[in-house]
């Protein structure tokens, strides 16, 4: 396992999506500011972070979980990013990007939890 979480690929995916959803949001409408802006963002930085942290836990029991609360976020963002299409907001190809990115990760970290498992 390597050493440093930002070794992680699963991380490295993450943190693109991070800046996805922020450049996607930067022209979401005024009104979703602290709507579905700051909880798109939140979320989406909450994949990282909750790698991050887990990597720097004692076991790979800690790590497991901080994983798991960071594949919730995936879906957390996946669902907001849906409802963000239902109301047409947001640029089409940046949307595609984020999608494309949230599932990728949301599998890479998948994989990683089981083979914690194992």
């Amino acid at each position: 396992m390597a050493q440093d979480f930002q070794d992680l690929t699963v991380w490295q995916r993450a943190m693109e999506l991070s800046e996805t959803i922020y450049c996607l949001t930067k022209a979401f409408p005024q009104d979703e500011l602290y709507g579905l802006t700051s909880q798109l963002r939140r979320a989406s930085v909450s994949i990282a972070s909750n790698i991050a942290e887990g990597r720097g836990r004692g076991t790979d029991g800690e790590f497991r979980q901080f994983l798991n609360i960071a594949q919730g976020s995936t879906y957390e963002v996946q669902t907001q990013l849906l409802l963000a299409k239902r109301l047409k907001i947001g640029d089409a190809v940046l949307m595609k990007r984020a999608e494309a990115l949230c599932i990728e990760t949301s599998k890479m970290l998948g994989a990683f939890i089981h083979s914690l498992k194992s």
